[in-house]
């Protein structure tokens, strides 16, 4: 799986992430401080999340002080589905029932041993279709397509 990761700050939990996912067997792309630009959280999560929306990567994770700023810019973009998730259950119901596509995180609140609880849960978990998500999921499409008009 190819997955984007951007941050507008670079730290010691960053670079964890990035070597836990690559350590599950999936490609990563990196944005923002950890590729060395410095960004605002805005730019980055735009990056991330139009890599996702545009099919050029598969998942997208992304991580600021609070992890809301990212988490409400990504969802900005059409397609993108963004869950600021702070446990691994949170992660898994995110991936399970709302079929998240970007992985949102706060850096002030993740400690590295959850983290790596929550990037474990994250791809370890895949949306399962059923009547009433399936149903919860197109409710949600078409409030996005009424806002694109």
């Amino acid at each position: 799986m190819r997955v984007a990761i951007g941050s507008d700050e670079r730290s010691h939990l960053t670079k964890t992430i990035v070597k836990d996912v690559k350590r599950l067997g999936h490609s990563v792309e990196v944005f923002g401080s950890i590729a060395n630009r410095q960004e605002y959280w805005p730019a980055v999560a735009e990056q991330v999340a139009s890599r996702v929306a545009e099919g050029d990567v598969d998942e997208g994770i992304l991580l600021c002080w609070t992890g809301t700023g990212v988490c409400m810019a990504a969802n900005k973009v059409p397609g993108v589905r963004a869950a600021l998730c702070e446990d691994a259950e949170t992660a898994r119901g995110a991936r399970l029932w709302n079929q998240a596509n970007v992985l949102c995180l706060s850096m002030r609140r993740t400690a590295e041993v959850v983290a790596k609880e929550i990037v474990e849960s994250w791809f370890g978990t895949k949306y399962q279709a059923n009547r009433e998500d399936d149903s919860c999921l197109a409710q949600l499409g078409a409030i996005e397509e009424k806002y694109l008009r």
